[in-house]
């Protein structure tokens, strides 16, 4: 997968919602219905997605289907932005005390 194709299968917002939901432990379709109040075919589509790139990965319990973080990727990208945007913001708000 090009750099360019990763990085748009990350922008988009309903993606990165999901695998914020399964970086916290596998779970099923159910219960990421729940928790975003996406549809199961719109969720089924992006996870499918986020699959065939290598960010998640599923396993079957009977007639359920569980999906969960692949290695340590997703944890690694998201502490990644979390520290750049702290950064960021920390930055920002040394110039408005400055102010």
């Amino acid at each position: 997968m090009e750099y360019s194709q990763f990085f748009r299968l990350l922008s988009e917002p309903a993606r990165l919602q999901l695998l914020c939901h399964i970086k916290q432990g596998p779970t099923d379709v159910a219960a990421l219905i729940n928790a975003t109040g996406f549809s199961q075919s719109h969720i089924s589509r992006q996870l499918g997605q986020l699959q065939r790139a290598g960010l998640v990965r599923c396993d079957r319990d009977g007639a359920r289907t569980i999906w969960q973080a692949e290695g340590d990727l997703v944890d690694q990208l998201c502490h990644l932005v979390q520290s750049r945007l702290k950064q960021r913001l920390e930055t920002q708000l040394q110039q408005l005390q400055a102010a």
